[in-house]
């Protein structure tokens, strides 16, 4: 096998092992932890599933000039959850149960949201989809739900052996991404710097910071709800939004690039987000713990 063809394999094997490693931390009470809350599951499919891609069809309608933003625009909006998304919810503080019940809840969801989606935009603008439903579904459930999954079984039959593992799982996933993820960021660098400089960059990261108060506005009154959604709704799957590309618009060489470009913008977009979650979180300790003076 070429190289080639291998680096886009080890990308994605290190995206199931992320994957993984956060269900080998819950259990089958967080798998469904959003289903037993509909009105939560409501508002997260509300930013995730209608205002995202509505704002990604209107940048790529409106301001996009270029067809692979445009193409890369629509391609993430309709890509679920990314697997680098619960460790930076993790890391935030954010609950297990609500980042495991978001991210199985959402990729059922795109089983049947994927398909339709692609077909009313194929319908509205004029293209042809060549990719078919079961191709969808096979994708999202290799990706995400089987390895998601595995890990919660593994942690229902040896918890103790769950709980050991998962940390290096993720940090092996954090290095045959890193290894995998050079050599490719080196060879579309060229196409990356071509999309500089002609408004890309300004309207990729528009979206994710739109994306981002989307999630945080519908996340609910628990601080750490509304992170976990507007991180959610600005991350999406590169693997996912890639296939999806390249199915349906093969000649275009420069949606990929886009896709990478807005993978970086959205992790850069995030930072500010949760330094001032964290401010604000330290101030709020702050006011908690001033004691009462009054008579």
């Amino acid at each position: 096998m070429s190289l080639a063809k291998l680096l886009p394999l080890a990308i994605e094997a290190a995206l199931m092992l992320m994957v993984l490693s956060l269900g080998l931390k819950a259990t089958f009470a967080d798998l469904f932890y959003l289903f037993r809350r509909p009105g939560q599951l409501m508002r997260a499919l509300l930013s995730m599933d209608v205002i995202v891609p509505l704002i990604a069809v209107l940048l790529a309608s409106r301001f996009a000039r270029e067809a692979p933003v445009k193409i890369a625009l629509v391609t993430l909006a309709l890509a679920p959850l990314p697997a680098t998304f619960p460790k930076k919810a993790l890391k935030a503080g954010c609950k297990v149960s609500y980042t495991v019940g978001l991210m199985a809840a959402i990729t059922l969801v795109a089983i049947v949201f994927i398909p339709i989606a692609l077909e009313l935009i194929s319908r509205t603008f004029g293209i042809t989809v060549q990719m078919s439903a079961a191709a969808i579904w096979q994708l999202v459930f290799v990706s995400l739900l089987v390895p998601l999954v595995a890990g919660v079984l593994i942690h229902h039959m040896a918890a103790a052996f769950a709980d050991r593992v998962a940390k290096p799982v993720a940090r092996t996933a954090d290095i045959v991404l890193i290894a995998a993820g050079i050599p490719i960021a080196i060879r579309v660098l060229p196409a990356l710097w071509s999309l500089v400089g002609d408004g890309t960059v300004v309207v990729l990261l528009i979206f994710a910071l739109l994306a981002l108060a989307s999630g945080h506005l519908l996340g609910g009154p628990d601080p750490e709800d509304r992170t976990v959604l507007a991180l959610s709704s600005s991350f999406r799957h590169p693997g996912i939004a890639l296939a999806i590309a390249h199915a349906n618009f093969p000649d275009q060489k420069l949606a990929p690039a886009a896709v990478i470009m807005y993978v970086a913008l959205s992790g850069i977009a995030a930072k500010p987000y949760l330094l001032w979650l964290g401010r604000r979180q330290k101030r709020d300790a702050g006011v908690m713990s001033v004691p009462d003076a009054s008579p």
